[in-house]
C-alpha cells in the first residue's frame, strides 16, 4: 500500500509540471491570433521604413489658369517627412505662398483644390500657437527672370497622406503667407495649381 501511494506521488510529480505548460486550446488560439497581429503590425511598418528609404517619390506639374505649364514640384518621402523640391517658372517676380492642398482638383481659379493638408485640425501658420497644418510650406521667392528653385522638408508628412480618395495639389498664391493667419496665411488669389501623382 505504502508502495502504491510513493509510486503515485512520483507520477504527479512528474506530470505536474507538464500540465502546468499545457494551455487550452482557446488560450492557444488567442496567442497564436495576437503574435500573428504582432507580426502583421511589424511588416507594416517595416514596408513602411523601405518605402521611405526607397525614396518613392510623387510630381506636381505646376499649370497657371490658362493651362500653360509653369514647372514641376517632386515630393521624396523619407524617414522624418516629405521632401518638397520645386523647380518653376513664368511666375510674377516676388515672394509667394505656397501649400499642399486637401483635394486633387486644379480648375481655375483652383478653389477646386480645397484648404490646405489638414488632417489634425490645426490652425493656419508655423507663427500660429496651435498651427500648423501639414500642407503649410515656407514662402517660395521668384527672381526677376521669373524662375523659382526650391527645396523645403515637411517634417512628419507621408506620400500616404497625400494620396487618399480624393488626392492633393500643389497650389501657389499671387503673394506671400504671412505663417499666422487663419486659413491661408492671407496670401491672396490661387495662381497655379499642380496635381500630385505617384511616380511609376
Amino acid at each position: 500500500m505504502k508502495t502504491r501511494a510513493l509510486l503515485t506521488a512520483a507520477v504527479l510529480c512528474l506530470a505536474g509540471p507538464a500540465l502546468a505548460q499545457g494551455k487550452s486550446p482557446a488560450a492557444k488560439e488567442k496567442a497564436a491570433t495576437k503574435k500573428d497581429e504582432t507580426a502583421a503590425k511589424k511588416d507594416e511598418k517595416t514596408a513602411e521604413m523601405a518605402n521611405a528609404a526607397g525614396g518613392a517619390t510623387a510630381t506636381a506639374n505646376v499649370m497657371d489658369a490658362k493651362g500653360a505649364s509653369l514647372g514641376q514640384v517632386t515630393l521624396t518621402e523619407t524617414p522624418h517627412g516629405i521632401l518638397v523640391k520645386g523647380s518653376l517658372a513664368n511666375l510674377p517676380p516676388g515672394e509667394h505662398a505656397i501649400h499642399i492642398h486637401e483635394t486633387g482638383k486644379c480648375e481655375a481659379p483652383f478653389k477646386t483644390a480645397g484648404g490646405h493638408l489638414n488632417p489634425d485640425k490645426k490652425k493656419h501658420g508655423i507663427l500660429a500657437s496651435e498651427g500648423q497644418h501639414e500642407g503649410d510650406l515656407p514662402n517660395l521667392y521668384v527672381g526677376a527672370d521669373g524662375k523659382a528653385q526650391f527645396d523645403f522638408f515637411a517634417h512628419g508628412l507621408k506620400l500616404k497622406d497625400l494620396q487618399d480618395a480624393d488626392g492633393a495639389a500643389v497650389v501657389v498664391h499671387a503673394t506671400a503667407d504671412d505663417y499666422k493667419t487663419d486659413p491661408a496665411g492671407n496670401a491672396g488669389d490661387r495662381i497655379a495649381c499642380g496635381l500630385v501623382q505617384a511616380q511609376k
